[in-house]
């Protein structure tokens, strides 16, 4: 029988921070979701984790149901936010697991405190530079990149047009669940992103400016790829970090 997850909190650097426990036992997995999404993005993989490792899912600053600060969403403050996790919950030696941007934050942790990582694991992320995309422009990513407005969007309408995108032909319960844990419901009904659009962009305009490759050579522990898109700009990103862990 898989275990079910215990719903937390923390107290990290004043403010209050979200996360999911699904308890067991063995080296301890910290995992971190990607932008505007949550904790409950893990909510189907982390209880087959569980059989082997101590799983905690983290919302990060701005996201899920942890505290909204207006400002703090540079990767220094971030990779702060989750030193302090694993020093409140006395966390040895763990393995961090990052999806997109949570890729990316991993990577900036592990270059910052290859003492305290036993290995990464990079889904989709981390492994990436908007920057170095020849066509790409931050005003793209302005323009690109920038949240859906949800404005007046049902719960219902959401989910019908939900089913639409590509993710549709797996939809289930479970997936839905975890899509709308990224939103509040308001007293009408309808939906707004729990992750505001003005700390939306300041994530963006973070990830516009990282340098991933320039942290690789700091990285001291083991690295696992899971590159989730057929993007050749990418695969030579995740083909360079994979040179400089190898020292090729």
């Amino acid at each position: 029988m898989l275990v079910q997850a215990v719903d937390k909190f923390v107290d990290l650097r004043g403010l209050a921070f979200h996360y999911r426990d699904w308890g067991a036992s063995g080296r301890p997995l910290v995992l971190l979701h990607g932008l505007a999404s949550s904790s409950h993005i893990w909510n189907l993989s982390a209880p087959v984790l569980a059989e082997r490792f101590t799983v905690l899912a983290l919302d990060q600053r701005g996201h899920g149901e942890s505290a909204r600060p207006d400002d703090g969403y540079d990767f220094d403050s971030v990779s702060g936010d989750l030193d302090a996790f694993i020093t409140a919950l006395d966390l040895e030696a763990p393995v961090l697991v990052g999806h997109s941007w949570g890729g990316s934050v991993v990577v900036h942790y592990a270059a910052s405190h290859p003492d305290k990582v036993a290995g990464i694991v990079l889904v989709d992320g981390g492994f990436t530079e908007m920057s170095s995309r020849e066509e790409m422009t931050w005003e793209r990513v302005e323009r690109d990149l920038s949240p859906p407005d949800f404005i007046g969007v049902t719960v219902d309408a959401f989910k019908e047009r939900a089913r639409g995108w590509a993710l549709g032909g797996l939809w289930r319960p479970e997936i839905e669940k975890a899509v709308l844990a990224n939103f509040e419901v308001l007293d009408d009904g309808t939906i707004r992103a729990r992750l505001s659009r003005d700390r939306h962009m300041k994530i963006l305009r973070s990830l516009w400016e990282v340098k991933s490759s320039a942290l690789y050579g700091r990285i001291e522990c083991p690295v696992f790829l899971v590159p989730a898109v057929q993007d050749p700009v990418d695969e030579r990103m995740a083909r360079r970090m994979q040179g400089k862990k190898e020292g090729v």
